[in-house]
């Protein structure tokens, strides 16, 4: 079976999925197999669930007469399937990656383009080699745009996503100190992340600047085209401003309050309103966009709870979000208490990192410090430490939090969200 020779069944499709216990009626079924699980053995029912046809990489469970085709590679024949897919297209492709605040900046992009444009986009965290693939085969005839957030946590890993979604538009949020084991030090990081700039140049495509991101501003340096935020002379220029704790910005006479909180935010508003107002949407469309996006990711999510509000931001945790959280933390009045967890992937930094972190919240006062996790545990002989969530959730049980506000902070390996019940 070959790409061109399957293509023309993949149109017929509803879906694609990876996953044999979400099939529906007309979906296409990529049989992926694990060290402990042959998905191939689920084909035959895959089509009595109603799949149109079934891809498995073991010969002896190919039966053509159902649509069931073996390939050598299941993974190889999603990502060549999603480049033929994606060659058909004609559509503009935003492709978005940063150490900080994609998911989020994809999710206000998405919402300001809606406004005006039938957009297909990321849903959840399917940014990889896999979740790149499938976002493409999702956009069809009725779309006018795509947005396809690429995350890695290795160099190549973005030049492999690029070659997949060939975008036409890209945005790096930051360079921060994320996945340093797996990138080789901040330095690897910016190597790594800057292949989306590679491509963009190669291409001839344009790349969106934050120009107060030195960065940025290094690595497009007499480069066009692009589109410009952040700063008088910029294409777009915003002020911003915070109400209730959450942040806003305003562009010309039009002040826009979005339901987020940190100032870290304000960046990822100008990065979606930037975009919307280069694709000819009206200000007061934007406006509404942004006023009406609520997190729902744990991410800069706040949550009122029994007279306290919470900070959830547990999806994700590296030394630069941690910092912008605890500074923006340090801003709420009243009591505060922070609840940080292990920031993961940090290879032989991770030691110095955390201590910088933990010296950091000390250093900014907060009423109460708890952290979670064995990294922070092995330094932290100055406040409440325990060795993971269930710990925590035990000493909740018999001990109330008094303070106003809460934050909770920590890579999604901690699974610090579960403590929120206790609180």
């Amino acid at each position: 079976m070959n790409i061109e020779q399957f293509y023309p069944l993949f149109l017929q499709s509803n879906n694609v999925t990876i996953d044999s216990r979400k099939i529906e009626k007309n979906d296409i079924f990529f049989a992926f197999s694990g060290e402990n699980f042959n998905a191939a053995i689920v084909a035959e029912k895959a089509i009595s669930d109603g799949a149109l046809a079934v891809i498995v990489e073991q010969r002896d469970f190919e039966n053509r007469d159902k649509n069931i085709f073996y390939v050598h590679s299941t993974l190889e024949f999603l990502q060549d399937l999603a480049i033929y897919h994606r060659d058909q297209l004609s559509i503009p492709i935003l492709g978005l990656t940063g150490s900080n605040g994609k998911t989020t900046t994809k999710e206000l992009i998405h919402a300001v383009l809606s406004e005006k444009y039938n957009v297909q986009y990321t849903h959840g965290n399917l940014n990889n080699h896999i979740g790149v693939p499938l976002t493409i085969l999702l956009i069809r005839s009725q779309h006018e745009m795509a947005v396809i957030e690429m995350g890695a946590n290795h160099q190549k890993e973005i030049e492999l996503l690029c070659s997949i979604s060939k975008p036409d538009y890209g945005y790096i949020t930051n360079f921060g100190k994320a996945h340093l084991e797996g990138f080789g030090g901040f330095e690897g990081v910016i190597k790594g992340k800057s292949e989306l700039y590679d491509y963009l140049k190669a291409s001839h495509k344009t790349i969106l600047v934050n120009e107060n991101d030195e960065i940025q501003m290094d690595k497009t340096e007499n480069y066009e085209p692009k589109i410009t935020f952040g700063r008088t002379d910029s294409d777009y220029y915003f002020e911003a401003f915070s109400e209730n704790h959450c942040v806003g910005l305003s562009y010309k006479s039009t002040k826009a309050l979005s339901k987020l909180t940190g100032n870290y935010n304000f960046t990822n508003l100008c990065a979606a309103v930037s975009l919307g107002l280069h694709f000819g949407i009206d200000i007061e469309k934007i406006k509404h966009a942004i006023e009406s996006y609520t997190p729902t990711n744990m991410r800069s999510q706040i949550v009122k709870k029994e007279g306290k509000t919470l900070v959830l931001d547990t999806y994700n945790a590296n030394p630069s979000s941690m910092m912008a959280s605890l500074h923006n933390f340090v801003t709420f009045e009243g009591r505060k208490t922070i609840i940080i967890g292990d920031m993961l992937e940090l290879g032989t930094e991770s030691e110095a990192e955390h201590q910088n972190i933990l010296k950091l919240a000390l250093d900014l006062g907060f009423d109460e410090i708890i952290t979670v996790g064995g990294s922070f545990k092995k330094i932290n002989s100055s406040t409440l430490a325990f060795e993971n969530t269930q710990e925590l959730i035990e000493y909740l049980k018999l001990n109330a939090i008094q303070s106003d506000h809460i934050l909770l902070k920590a890579s999604r390996g901690i699974s610090l969200e579960k403590a929120v019940d206790f609180i």
